[in-house]
């Protein structure tokens, strides 16, 4: 069984940036893409998400295309901006770096506790 898992703070506009990079997307869409790709680890509230791409889309990162969804009915779908494909790079390299760094310590600290 797989319990949800609470996001770090600051991953979840990585993420959603990360979901747009492949192709522009609405809300709804963005929130089942990370459940799906997460098998179901990431659940994120239409509390956070929305706020999330507000927050990106006036940030200039995202920018928004209203278009007929697949249900028929009209979506906003955000896409990446040249700016949020460089801030896209700039975060995955940071979480690399970090993820890493935090990696190795623990790494070290399970060594040490044999």
């Amino acid at each position: 069984m797989t319990s949800k898992a609470d996001l770090p703070q600051g991953t979840l506009d990585l993420l959603i940036l990360t979901i747009v990079a492949t192709e522009p997307q609405h809300g709804y869409a963005i929130a089942q893409r990370l459940r799906q790709m997460s098998r179901d680890v990431i659940q994120v509230r239409q509390g956070s998400l929305y706020p999330a791409l507000h927050r990106l889309e006036q940030r200039g990162l995202l920018a928004p295309d209203w278009r007929e969804s697949e249900t028929g009915r009209e979506a906003k779908y955000y896409r990446l901006t040249r700016a949020g494909r460089a801030q896209l790079d700039t975060e995955r390299a940071s979480w690399r770096r970090l993820t890493k760094a935090i990696g190795v310590v623990i790494r070290s600290a399970e060594g040490g506790a044999s």
